[in-house]
């Protein structure tokens, strides 16, 4: 099982970054998939989550009008574009894997990737 991802870097406040969560290893469209952040000095909080079954999507409400998430199944590939982003959206944003979309809002997500910076100057 593998979780990569990508699309982290470094802007001004106001601009956009897509983070990708290329998957690997497993049944791709049996999963919810979720992004989580963590800042540092802070605990890993939920960011969002696209469920397997229906893709429905779940949002952090500090996130709600400026991210959204997105399900590839053809390249098992989960995105999240973040619009409008502001320096407290700095933190190191991973993507996780579950069989239940319960575990994203406990965070006991099965599979993780490492990471990726995403870095928001003011």
């Amino acid at each position: 099982v593998q979780l990569v991802e990508s699309g982290g870097g470094s802007v001004q406040a106001g601009g956009s970054l897509r983070l990708s969560c290329a998957t690997s290893g497993f049944a791709f469209d049996e999963y919810v998939i979720g992004w989580f952040r963590q800042a540092p000095g802070k605990k890993r909080e939920e960011v969002s989550c696209i469920s397997n079954s229906d893709g429905r999507e779940f949002y952090n409400p500090s996130v709600t009008t400026r991210f959204t998430i997105s399900r590839d199944s053809a390249k098992k590939t989960v995105y999240l574009q973040m619009n409008g982003l502001k320096p407290e959206d700095t933190a190191v944003y991973y993507c996780a894997a579950d069989l239940k979309l319960s575990s994203w809002y406990y965070g006991g997500m099965a599979h993780w990737g490492k990471g990726t910076l995403v870095t928001v100057s003011s």
